[in-house]
């Protein structure tokens, strides 16, 4: 961010002689003074044309009066910088747990997958935070480390889109919804932002796995981890969501369970923890100035030095 200022505004009262000598020499040009030398008949001079140095007889006069400015708005001590914005506090820790199972598949989000939709939505997710660190997991029949908590949102996106479904990395067709929890919150249990938060999205119940989801949404809770769990599709439509289980992880760490049976139900989700989930961050602004007065000190010496060559040699006229 580029910012201008003069850092000694009370030199432009400087301003006032100039204006001073601007009005007594426009009360001399339309005033009748007497002439400094009288001829007996000044007929013969009447057709002649001004001449060039005639024209021009005030820029000398024009030339003083700008290096006056110049020297006055140096004075002022013009400035300029470069904002540096300075983030005081800090913004939420986010894991995204996200079921890759074969299931996920399933084309009835307006045309795409649940997992291509889900993948869109967390990737407005991401481009609509702006100072939270945000990590990624995938889970099927086991977790997996994606993404730590990072800033670096291009290239979480990027991870993002390149995830694959279970079977396209030769994975069995279960879920370990209880694994995904743990893995999430493991990610989380060291950091020291004002809230951690787990945003688990599945269209499944768990049938796989070490840890069962209750455990895992105990053991979260013990660390302070609030978990979002969204479950995508409906038990009346012969889907496995285990809607019971995702209500009671929520409730267990204060969180909230969503169910999204269209993409524009997943896109409010997404809207709603977004509002849910806000940390205060302080911004302060700091600013690097550098004089710039010795531009205008200059360039008031050289339209001075013009000045005076002109009325010495060009300009020069009768005392």
């Amino acid at each position: 961010m580029d910012e201008f200022r003069f850092a000694f505004v009370p030199a432009f009262v400087l301003f006032l002689p100039a204006v001073v000598l601007i009005i007594r020499w426009w009360i001399r040009e339309n005033n009748d003074l007497p002439p400094v030398l009288q001829y007996s008949d000044t007929r013969l001079l009447a057709g002649l044309p001004a001449s060039v140095r005639v024209q021009l007889r005030r820029l000398p006069d024009f030339l003083l009066l700008i290096a006056w400015s110049l020297l006055v708005i140096g004075l002022a001590r013009p400035q300029a910088g470069d904002g540096e914005e300075t983030i005081r506090g800090e913004g939420l820790s986010i894991v995204l747990a996200l079921d890759i199972s074969d299931s996920m598949a399933t084309s009835d989000f307006n045309g795409l997958t649940r997992f291509d939709a889900a993948k869109d939505v967390i990737q407005d997710f991401i481009d609509g935070r702006s100072f939270d660190r945000i990590g990624l997991v995938v889970f099927a029949e086991d977790a997996f480390y994606q993404a730590p908590p990072t800033t670096d949102y291009a290239l979480l996106s990027e991870i993002v889109a390149d995830s694959q479904l279970a079977a396209d990395i030769n994975l069995s067709n279960r879920t370990a919804i209880g694994q995904g929890i743990a893995s999430a919150t493991n990610m989380l249990r060291d950091s020291t932002s004002p809230s951690k938060v787990i945003i688990l999205i599945t269209d499944g119940a768990n049938n796989a796995g070490d840890v069962d989801p209750i455990s895992a949404a105990l053991a979260a809770d013990a660390f302070e981890v609030r978990v979002y769990t969204i479950g995508i599709g409906g038990t009346d439509l012969g889907d496995a969501l285990d809607e019971p289980t995702l209500r009671q992880i929520a409730n267990i760490t204060d969180g909230r369970y969503f169910n999204a049976l269209s993409l524009p139900d997943l896109q409010n989700v997404y809207e709603q923890i977004d509002r849910l989930e806000q940390a205060p961050v302080e911004r302060r602004l700091t600013i690097r100035w550098r004089e710039q007065a010795w531009v205008f000190l200059w360039a008031a010496l050289g339209v001075l030095c013009v000045e005076r060559f002109l009325r010495h040699t060009v300009f020069q006229t009768i005392p």
